[in-house]
């Protein structure tokens, strides 16, 4: 067997579909449909359960797949230590995040590391089902990294580093009763809303994969009032606008979110109803030099970029 062969087969097995693999590897289908047989041949034995409609791993498959991962990994490793020892640290850096995450400035951070590390490619994504999709994304090797947000029962798989966590303040309009309690409303009282005075609320928030989204269900959850979601939007800085023409209320993290003069945001209380940001990488297996050095220089960085 050779590492094209392994190459190949690891992004079979992570897609489940040849199509999908090929498209990923920039290359046609026969050609790896060829190396997934000549790998077969060599191994005796069959790698994948194919049918019209899917393509499974075998038992002898899934016990390759890991293998074959660490295999790839090591001769990574091996040509970067090469490389770097000639010409300076190579390689490449999948980095995912979240779309307009201002808790951090990409723009600036890859910058910096670009500056330090030239010859290293770096491609940045987002995940358009939010945290949920950047996590399964790292976990199946297709992202090296990710900035994301999600609880932690639910980081399985990843090695994680907390970098920065914010509370949840409720999004009001004007207009609403309980906006006034964004300040002190008796003497010694505390300024806020109870998560079951909003119970009742119609709510504007993000798609279900997204980690504040599944914090904040899982907070109405537990107290036996489930919420009413009425608009649904893809991007936290767009919540404010439907807030603010009545469209109904929010629980998000304070992000910095723009100040709007008919938006009310009011501390969360009786909860400690917190978001944190998280760098994540797949447990288990041993980041590549380019990307020990991405995390060290976020590590470094905390206070210019975050």
């Amino acid at each position: 067997m050779d590492s094209r062969q392994l190459e190949y087969f690891v992004a079979v097995a992570e897609e489940l579909s040849f199509t999908r693999a090929a498209q990923r590897l920039f290359t046609v289908q026969s050609t790896v449909s060829a190396a997934v047989r000549a790998l077969e041949t060599d191994l005796k034995t069959t790698l994948f359960d194919r049918s019209t409609r899917r393509v499974a791993l075998s038992a002898a498959g899934q016990a390759l797949l890991p293998e074959a991962k660490a295999a790839l990994e090591a001769l990574d490793r091996a040509r970067a230590a090469v490389e770097e020892a000639s010409t300076g640290l190579r390689g490449n850096v999948r980095i995912g995040t979240l779309a307009r995450l201002n808790m951090v400035n990409m723009a600036e951070l890859l910058g910096a590391f670009h500056r330090k590390y030239p010859l290293v490619e770096v491609q940045v994504a987002t995940s358009p089902t939010g945290s949920t999709g950047l996590a399964d994304d790292v976990r199946h090797g297709r992202l090296d990294v990710a900035l994301l947000g999600l609880p932690k029962p639910e980081m399985g798989g990843l090695d994680v580093r907390d970098i920065a966590t914010v509370p949840f303040v409720a999004l009001l309009p004007a207009s609403h009763p309980l906006a006034g309690r964004t300040r002190h409303t008796k003497p010694h009282g505390m300024p806020g809303v109870r998560l079951e005075e909003l119970a009742g609320e119609r709510f504007v928030d993000m798609p279900p994969g997204f980690g504040n989204r599944k914090m904040v269900d899982r907070a109405f959850d537990t107290i036996g009032m489930p919420r009413r979601i009425q608009v649904e939007v893809p991007e936290l800085t767009t919540i404010p606008d439907y807030v603010r023409v009545g469209l109904g209320v929010a629980v998000v993290p304070d992000l910095e979110l723009a100040e709007e003069p008919d938006v009310a945001k009011v501390p969360i209380k009786g909860t400690e109803l917190t978001w944190t940001l998280s760098v994540a990488t797949a447990a288990g297996r041993r980041p590549s030099r380019a990307v020990t050095a991405l995390l060290d220089l976020i590590g470094e960085s905390t206070r210019p970029y975050f």
